[in-house]
């Protein structure tokens, strides 16, 4: 175990690179050569990349494995409250001895070298994973693909890209077909991909890349199919047709994000037993939460808190429909986004589903748009809106306009993970 902590050691690996982002994978590849090279030694490897849906889907893939019998490693970013929750060893939160020890390894073994955190967080994930027994490794993509620190496995057992829109411009490009590009990086030579709904332009970016790689594609709409059927889930592939019930997380677009799951599960040769528990065991925070407990629930009284970290055009629009679908009352939400998304494009399609916004700034982060800017692109997009100095005063101001309102609070993970902090938080 390392004499420091891992939040002292996290801090420190803040300042090794200028650049929160920088994307290139030489970085990596020096320090993982220095640590022994662990991404040659991790168990059979699934690489999951996309704009929406990701770590849903490695959630299920992970409950359908672990229904079986079988185990898991898996990697995710960012987290939510603490940084533990990115690294999974066996199906279970890395422990504060194991994560302070690999990170202090990689620390002492990158020296004063320039790296970014994201970069030297990743090799010490997959340090520890080669460390440990499982079946399968689960790895999601942290940016793009082509060029993410995650990208270094040779060889993994299979590739998944989730459904691909705008998002992250200014590192992958303007365009659909140029971040499917970026996307599809992940695609290996002869490894088979998982292809979930796509535009039409990045479809045929991705079928591109896989016929220069002979990657055989298993595509949505060509080799398999998902549908929700009364309050069943049917899935039909080229091997048949299964009966399941729906994803326990909620939202229209869990459907398309069940199929790639299942298509994974199915490829992986998982029983069909397994397939109903990645179905109904699968949990992923933050998506379409509902908050039951805690401080923020006690604060909101008879109104319901639900969370979701969303944050790009095509997620407002799942979460819009998601909406649109739930008993009708009062329904307002509680915003706060980084200056780098497209909050217009994320907020509206609510206008037509929500009674108005209560803006906040995200406590903590710097790149924060402040509430008052929030605000103003809520309006033009046809809400009402107002600014509150705080979550706590964003719940009173709504509760007093109607205290049995339906409260979404939303547009970050980073807004989310200081909710279930705030939340969580003991009683004094």
């Amino acid at each position: 175990m390392s004499a420091l902590t891992s939040d002292v050691i996290l801090q420190r690996m803040m300042s090794l690179h200028p650049k929160v982002m920088d994307l290139t994978l030489d970085r990596v590849w020096r320090l993982l050569d220095r640590i022994g090279s662990p991404e040659k030694s991790l168990p059979p490897v699934i690489h999951i990349a996309g704009t929406n849906g990701k770590g849903s889907t490695l959630a299920m893939i992970r409950a359908g494995i672990e229904a079986a019998g079988l185990s898991a490693h898996a990697y995710t970013s960012p987290h939510l409250e603490r940084f533990h929750e990115r690294i999974r060893i066996s199906g279970k939160i890395i422990s504060e001895d194991m994560l302070s020890t690999i990170l202090d390894e990689c620390y002492i073994a990158n020296g004063p070298d320039q790296i970014t955190y994201f970069e030297i967080t990743t090799c010490a994930a997959l340090l520890a994973m080669a460390r440990a027994d499982a079946d399968y490794t689960l790895l999601e993509v942290g940016l793009g693909g082509r060029l993410d620190a995650t990208n270094v496995v040779e060889r993994p057992k299979l590739c998944v890209i989730t459904p691909i829109s705008i998002d992250h411009e200014h590192f992958l490009g303007n365009t659909l077909a140029k971040i499917a590009f970026e996307k599809a990086g992940i695609i290996k030579k002869d490894v088979p991909v998982v292809v979930g709904p796509q535009p039409q332009e990045a479809m045929d970016v991705i079928e591109e890349v896989a016929e220069k790689r002979r990657a055989p594609i298993i595509a949505y709409g060509q080799h398999w199919h998902v549908f929700r059927e009364s309050d069943r889930l049917i899935f039909q592939d080229e091997t048949g047709l299964c009966d399941l019930p729906l994803p326990v997380l909620p939202g229209a677009h869990q459907i398309s994000n069940a199929g790639m799951s299942i298509a994974a599960l199915r490829h992986l040769n998982i029983d069909q037993e397994a397939l109903d528990g990645a179905m109904t065991q699968a949990q992923w925070p933050a998506r379409m939460q509902r908050l039951l407990s805690g401080r923020l629930v006690e604060l909101a009284g008879n109104a319901e808190l639900w969370l979701d970290g969303g944050h790009n055009p095509a997620a407002g629009e799942a979460l819009a429909a998601h909406i649109a679908t739930l008993p009708k009352k009062s329904t307002y939400l509680i915003c706060g986004m980084l200056n780098t998304k497209d909050i217009l494009g994320y907020l509206k399609p609510f206008s037509a589903h929500v009674d108005g916004l209560i803006g906040v700034s995200i406590p903590n982060e710097i790149n924060t748009l402040s509430a008052e800017e929030t605000v103003g692109k809520a309006r033009a997009a046809g809400m009402h809106s107002m600014a509150a100095q705080t979550i706590g005063n964003a719940i009173q101001t709504v509760i007093q306009k109607d205290p049995n309102a339906r409260i979404l609070l939303c547009g970050s993970l980073y807004l989310a993970g200081e909710i279930l902090r705030q939340n969580n938080q003991p009683k004094e």
